[in-house]
């Protein structure tokens, strides 16, 4: 998928600020991809960009219209459609990472043929991919893995590409999951192909490139969770990773939705993802850990990290509060 810049961000009836992460996330990394916003009268979410009106937004040269917005069951709400029938007869595509598609709804499919729009249901890919087959490519490449899902590997990828970026290096941010397709722009959703095929996504979005050129993949899962390990073997075989960077959330007790599963040692971890993903590149290894300390307080957070950096002999940083300039620079 790639969207087309720049985006008018819809913020629709979001009860509270959570509700409109996505807005916030495309808003946080890419303010230049952002013209402004639009919210219903009820919104109690505000990016802080300007609030336009459809034709606004097209005067300022919106392009697509991103429902930055989740619902309870990730509907296209009712309520929204006025508005998206709008943008799309104003010459806007869309864009969506929920649940519910846009393609699935007649109204926006009538509209966006009869207008020549594009509707784009990001967590559903549109292209058939191949089976990977493991050759080496030109360029290098970077994968965050983590000790459980949803532990800030998205986040780190992208604080990473952006610390490369500030230092001139020749980078670029490759989405695997929804919420990084609608930042970034482009990617695939590899939770949602099929299995034969997930290494085989991978390694088309992550083609040959320039010796000095790196690609940051977003990583998806944990090797040690049992629901998702599947499409984390996939993504890393399809990776071919030079470096590997662990995300861990250190004030989990066991792993995300899984009582009965403890969070895996990070040597452990380490060494498990090391093995899986040599068989695709033998010279892969870790540059730093990068961990979430924002249940910590300033003192505990410092003394973990440490400790971390200490027992692993690696950079350990959380991103948010300190960057990533130490784990870039062990790129060399």
């Amino acid at each position: 998928m790639d969207l087309k810049k720049p985006y008018l961000l819809f913020l629709g009836d979001a009860a509270d600020p959570l509700a409109a992460k996505v807005a916030q996330g495309i808003k946080q990394w890419h303010p230049e991809y952002c013209v402004g916003q639009f919210r219903l009268p009820e919104c109690q979410a505000d990016c802080g960009l300007p609030d336009m009106s459809i034709s606004e937004a097209v005067k300022a040269g919106a392009k697509t219209l991103v429902i930055g917005v989740a619902n309870r069951g990730g509907v296209i709400s009712e309520q929204w459609l006025d508005v998206l029938v709008e943008a799309l007869e104003a010459g806007m595509d869309l864009a969506s990472g929920l649940h519910n598609r846009l393609n699935d709804i007649p109204a926006l499919t009538e509209c966006a043929k009869a207008n020549g729009r594009q509707l784009f249901d990001v967590r559903y890919p549109t292209q058939t991919y191949p089976v990977a087959n493991g050759r080496k490519r030109t360029g290098k490449r970077l994968l965050t893995v983590g000790t459980d899902c949803s532990c800030g590997k998205m986040y780190t990828s992208l604080a990473i590409e952006k610390e490369m970026r500030s230092q001139g290096m020749n980078v670029d941010f490759r989405a695997t999951g929804q919420t990084g397709i609608l930042i970034s722009g482009s990617g695939v959703s590899v939770d949602c192909v099929v299995a034969d095929f997930i290494a085989g996504a991978v390694e088309t979005i992550s083609p040959d490139n320039s010796d000095d050129h790196w690609d940051v993949i977003e990583g998806q899962g944990s090797l040690f969770h049992p629901s998702f390990a599947g499409v984390t073997t996939g993504l890393i075989h399809g990776a071919q990773p030079d470096a590997l960077v662990l995300c861990h959330e250190p004030t989990r007790t066991h792993m995300r939705g899984l009582a009965d599963y403890s969070v895996p040692d990070l040597k452990e971890c380490m060494e498990a993802n090391l093995a899986t993903a040599r068989l695709t590149n033998p010279d892969v290894r870790f540059v730093g850990v990068s961990v979430n300390t924002s249940q910590l307080d300033e003192a505990e957070a410092m003394s973990l990290l440490d400790n971390i950096e200490t027992e692993l002999e690696l950079p350990a940083v959380d991103p948010f509060r300190q960057g990533m300039s130490r784990i870039v620079k062990k790129l060399g």
